[in-house]
């Protein structure tokens, strides 16, 4: 089993040392990981700043892999917090450094924080949801240097209010680019840890996915702490198949492999 989204105390939300989670990782029967820490430039609120040393989190890794070695494979990952206006500035960041694999995700929307709310204080619930899929929209049509998008129905996170639209045609519009494209969904089992009824994105959305064509999926469960990894694993690769997906993908220097999720439940 492979969790494709975690944190370590390379991320500024983040207090557990990436040993630790790797420790985690092999009590729980993973046979691979990948380390996904942010980077979220311009971030609005300046408590938190979502960057870290670039040398010493590779340096890090590899001595890990080195150690545990026989034990876990351990992969090289970032999530970047994407905005319209600052696409350069992750153009750049790729041009420096090398991953096996970048989450494209959107924490900020119109400039304002979600994790506080910030969007909803001038906005409808509706507007905040428009604008937030609109700018994805634009970020995909416009930066293409990721492996898949983050959590694609966060806000649900966030919104305190039901919206009467579910935002599935502007959602398909995405997926009409980035599948052609080579790039893929996650999984984020993390909603359900925060009081939503799935994961992210929604039963919904992965069905319309499917439907587009789409094929390469990760599972990840955005742990922050051991405990927290892995979670409803099992569940989500049940949810994978009863839809009609047959493989969730793993990824080395940006280039996915596909591992037959039959096989998968078979050792769960």
């Amino acid at each position: 089993m492979f969790d494709y989204h975690m944190h370590s105390s390379f991320s500024a939300d983040c207090e557990i040392p990436m040993e630790k989670m790797i420790q985690g990782s092999i009590e729980k029967g993973l046979s691979e990981i990948c380390f996904t820490e942010h980077i979220d430039y311009e971030y609005p609120d300046k408590d938190f700043i979502f960057d870290f040393n670039k040398k010493e989190y590779a340096d890090t890794i590899s001595q890990l892999q080195q150690k545990f070695e026989g034990q876990i494979r351990i992969k090289k990952g970032v999530e970047i917090g994407v905005q319209p206006h600052i696409l350069s500035q992750y153009e750049e960041l790729m041009d420096k450094e090398e991953f096996d694999f970048v989450i494209c995700s959107m924490h900020t929307v119109d400039k304002k924080d979600l994790h506080f709310g910030e969007i909803f204080l001038d906005k409808t619930t509706e507007e905040a949801f428009t604008t937030y899929y609109e700018e994805l929209l634009y970020c995909v049509k416009n930066y293409k240097r990721y492996s898949i998008l983050g959590h694609i129905d966060l806000m649900k996170r966030y919104g305190k209010e039901e919206v009467d639209r579910d935002y599935l045609d502007i959602i398909k519009e995405i997926f009409d680019i980035i599948i052609p494209d080579g790039k893929g969904i996650e999984l984020n089992t993390s909603g359900v840890r925060y009081g939503l009824p799935n994961g992210m994105p929604s039963d919904d959305i992965l069905k319309l996915y499917k439907q587009c064509g789409g094929e390469i999926l990760t599972l990840g469960s955005d742990a922050h702490k051991p405990q927290d990894i892995a979670f409803q694993f099992r569940e989500s690769l049940e949810l994978f198949q009863s839809i009609g997906f047959k493989y969730i993908s793993t990824f080395d220097k940006m280039e996915p492999t596909f591992h037959a999720i039959d096989g998968l439940l078979a050792k769960a």
